[in-house]
């Protein structure tokens, strides 16, 4: 059974889809909206050059002051440039300068312009006296800019808002689950106390009575409540932040295994090897640790059916980390499983919780500041996973 946000992939990809339609129809819209503004500006600039023709041949002064102040008059928002075929500046309107600018200057960031117009619209020609010709220059208007480039702007603030809710929300989660961790570590070291502390008056009275005296039962049940109570001590860590000490990597792992090979099938074969000297130490709380390498190679015993190899390799990484690699000859992770090997309720047994793997990378990500991971996979050959702890 996989819970519902152990999905958050595929519903990652339904909200990236649902936020690309959405991008993609408010940028259609607005490239319409954009193009019928284009147009209405052309077309007024277009009404411009008519105007300025009409000056030419006007029959009366009195057409001419029409022309001038209803038509050339009425354009107050789309820049224009007007010059003689030479592009000689002869008249502009809607471009602001700066004050106390020199006509020098004000004739250069002129021509910059026309070089503007000239890469957004053709000139429009406006043919003039004795066959010459003048050119009216034109760019869009800084409303029509601004409107073709607020779409992306718009979708750019949504993306923002998105990831800080998508934050928010992930915060929030891993803050709520952190709660259920930690009530749950508690509750199961309180359970744990009762029977604990019973089994160990039952010892003292087997060791004491003279009916069990030389009875191997005995050293076995105290070995049982010696890891009841390393249990209880793991659970109890789980709630609170656990001590990291430096401890020999090396031996701490050889005592994890040493401990398991007693206590599974005798068909699976442990080796721990290691590629640095043997005193080398690393930043760990032991009973937690030791339940990493439990709930790992558990996994992996099931994964081989009882029968198959499980090695261990420590490596260094750099100077500062010290890798451990636990490979087995187990059925493999397809790839599409492989990121939900560690997510809480994933599990491929018939009966199971789901909790081992999440519960070891929580151990070694958060209390260890390391990183627990598959490193690689393959069907029908295995599975190594990788742990990185600091030194």
């Amino acid at each position: 059974m996989i819970p519902i946000y152990s999905q958050k992939n595929r519903i990652k990809f339904i909200v990236v889809i649902v936020a690309l339609i959405i991008g993609a129809a408010t940028i259609t819209y607005t490239n319409i909206l954009v193009s019928k503004l284009s147009e209405r500006e052309q077309e007024l600039v277009q009404l411009y050059a008519k105007g300025l023709r009409y000056m030419i041949n006007a029959p009366s002064d009195d057409n001419i002051v029409f022309i001038e102040e209803e038509i050339l008059s009425s354009n107050t928002t789309v820049p224009v440039i007007l010059t003689d075929e030479h592009e000689n500046i002869l008249d502009f309107k809607n471009i602001s300068f700066p004050e106390n600018i020199s006509d020098r200057r004000k004739n250069q960031l002129l021509q910059r312009e026309i070089a503007r117009m000239k890469a957004q619209h053709a000139p429009i020609v406006v043919p003039w006296a004795e066959g010459s010709e003048n050119y009216v220059f034109y760019k869009d208007s800084a409303l029509l800019s601004q409107l073709r480039y607020y779409p992306y702007v718009q979708l750019l603030v949504i993306a923002c808002f998105a990831l800080m809710a998508y934050f928010a929300f992930s915060y929030s989660r891993k803050a709520e689950q952190n709660r259920v961790w930690v009530g749950l570590a508690k509750e199961t070291a309180h359970q744990l106390g009762t029977p604990l502390s019973s089994l160990m008056a039952w010892y003292e009275y087997m060791k004491s009575s003279p009916k069990f005296e030389n009875e191997p039962i005995t050293a076995e049940l105290w070995k049982d409540i010696r890891r009841l109570e390393i249990i209880t001590e793991r659970f109890s860590n789980i709630g609170s932040v656990p001590l990291l000490r430096d401890e020999n990597i090396l031996q701490v792992t050889e005592n994890a295994i040493n401990y398991l090979q007693n206590r599974i099938s005798s068909k699976v074969d442990f080796t721990v090897a290691s590629s640095f000297a043997p005193e080398i130490t690393a930043k760990v709380n032991v009973p937690l640790f030791d339940w990493v390498i439990e709930n790992i190679c558990k996994n992996a015993v099931d994964a081989m059916e009882g029968r198959g190899s499980i090695r261990l390799q420590l490596s260094l990484l750099g100077k500062s980390q010290i890798a451990l690699d636990i490979s087995d000859t187990g059925k493999g992770i397809p790839k599409s499983k492989v990121d939900s090997v560690f997510l809480p309720g994933y599990t491929t047994k018939k009966r199971g919780w789901g909790l081992g793997l999440a519960l070891a990378k929580r151990i070694i990500d958060n209390y260890h500041r390391g990183r627990l991971y598959v490193k690689s996979s393959e069907i029908g050959k295995g599975t190594t996973f990788r742990i990185v702890l600091n030194r």
